[in-house]
Parts: structure tokens; C-alpha cells; sequence
């Protein structure tokens, strides 16, 4: 079997193509069989109040192509010029091989793979802002 496939928990939401569906009360797992789906667990999702450092405002860009609330080509440019100013400030290994595996999902189209890569690099953000006191 090949596609997507999400296991989701019980009442966990997602976002299919610009339609939100719920889950029951039980466990379960959606195999998305249709390439290219915007897909958008709406758990990730980063509230737009939320959109407050580098790394969080790259995720956004990627999670607007997934509600389908921006166009794939405008995003696209954005995205990549984000992830390039990101490369500037994260410079350990680990960031870089997000960073190139977000970069290589955009050129692919896989919007979805590129804010899986670019979500990972949240908790380090934080740490390093909480660091610095920013």
C-alpha cells in the first residue's frame, strides 16, 4: 500500500483538502491514497497569533498551502527564501539535515514533508531563544 497514512486518536482533527474531519471515539488510521493531498492535523497547527519566531513563520508559510489558503507558487518562493535565512542562523549538523530535508520536499512539492522537517526544528528555536532571552 502506498500514500499517507494517519493514525489518529479519538475527537483528533484534521485537515483533508480544505475539509476538517474529526475522528470517532476510537483509534484509527486513514490511508490517503491521493497523491499531492493537503493534508493538516490541525495538533500542529500553529495558531496565526502564535506566528512569532523564524522558524515558526516558515511553518506557517507551509501550513497555508496545506489549508489551502495560499498559492503554491508564491509559497513556494517564500519558503525556500525562508529555509535559506533559517540555514544562516542554524548552523549545527542536525538543523541542516532538516533544513536540506525541507528544502528538497519543497522543490519536490511535498508541503507536507517540508513543515514535517521544519515542525522538528521548533523545540531547538526555543531553546536557543531561551538562551539568548529573547
Amino acid at each position: 500500500m502506498t500514500g499517507l497514512v494517519l493514525k489518529l486518536a479519538p475527537k483528533e482533527r484534521v485537515l483533508i483538502n480544505g475539509a476538517v474531519i474529526e475522528n470517532g471515539e476510537r483509534r484509527s488510521r486513514l490511508a490517503i491514497m491521493t497523491p499531492n493531498a493537503h493534508i493538516l492535523r490541525l495538533r500542529d497547527a500553529v495558531h496565526p497569533d502564535e506566528v512569532n519566531t523564524p522558524v515558526r513563520r516558515v511553518c506557517y508559510i507551509a501550513q497555508l498551502v496545506l489549508s489551502g489558503d495560499a498559492e503554491w507558487d508564491e509559497a513556494k518562493v517564500q519558503l525556500l527564501r525562508g529555509i535559506e535565512q533559517l540555514s544562516q542562523a542554524l548552523t549545527d549538523h542536525d538543523s541542516r539535515a532538516q533544513l536540506a530535508l525541507a528544502t528538497s520536499a519543497v522543490i519536490e512539492g511535498q508541503t507536507y514533508q517540508a513543515l514535517k522537517a521544519l515542525r522538528s526544528l521548533l523545540p531547538r528555536e526555543e531553546r536557543l531563544l531561551a538562551a539568548t532571552g529573547a
